[in-house]
């Protein structure tokens, strides 16, 4: 068993956006198990809906009146409005007969990693946006780049630039904490902002 929910990055130009909240899944109804809302200690509610993986371990191990730590894909359909896909949970203590302690992460609750192309910035206002892109499904099916909407100040000569965030959910907000500047996104024909041809990895969809 792995010692964190969210893997290590095994490329420098690795997209992804996941993170963890901790809270009570409560379903829309007893008949719509898949969407429903995540409920913070603070009594925040974040829309929320289950993959499919999840729901047997969700009837069958979970004590679903007790909030977990799940583990979750970002989404924002909306301004200020969070939306999450919950993908899994982090709580040995339950799944491997692990010690309480376990559960605990290092960067604490609600800790998210979103790593992509920032496309948007405007730093006096504290918004920008990065857009992630996605591995084609085992089916053939590709699914099209998303938008994650964070709060936090990059200036503009970052635009176009691979970016690794470490972000922390506020509420409905994921607010950057840490940000690292990878490189500049390559053009069509591997060029990049500046005109010149660029060398090196290519960047790498996300499994999400």
């Amino acid at each position: 068993m792995r010692d964190h929910p969210i893997s290590p990055v095994t490329e420098p130009l690795q997209y992804r956006a996941i993170g963890v909240v901790r809270g009570i899944y409560r379903p829309e109804s007893d008949d719509q198990l898949t969407r429903g809302v995540l409920i913070d200690s603070d009594g925040v509610e974040l829309e929320a809906v289950v993959l499919g993986r999840m729901l047997t371990l969700m009837r069958r191990h979970l004590d679903m009146t007790k909030p977990h730590l799940w583990v979750v894909y970002p989404r924002c359909r909306e301004k200020e409005q969070l939306h999450l896909q919950i993908a899994g949970i982090w709580e040995p203590s339950t799944l491997a007969s692990s010690d309480d302690s376990a559960d605990q992460l290092p960067e604490g609750d609600d800790f998210f990693s979103i790593r992509g192309e920032l496309i948007f910035t405007k730093p006096e206002i504290k918004e920008l946006v990065v857009k992630v892109r996605q591995l084609p499904r085992a089916d053939g099916f590709r699914p099209l780049p998303f938008k994650v909407q964070l709060s936090g100040e990059l200036p503009l000569e970052h635009l176009r630039h691979f970016v690794s965030l470490d972000v922390r959910r506020q509420g409905q907000l994921l607010t950057v904490e840490t940000v690292e500047v990878i490189a500049p996104i390559p053009t069509r024909g591997g060029k990049g902002r500046d005109g010149a041809r660029r060398g090196g990895a290519r960047p790498r969809a996300a499994k999400t």
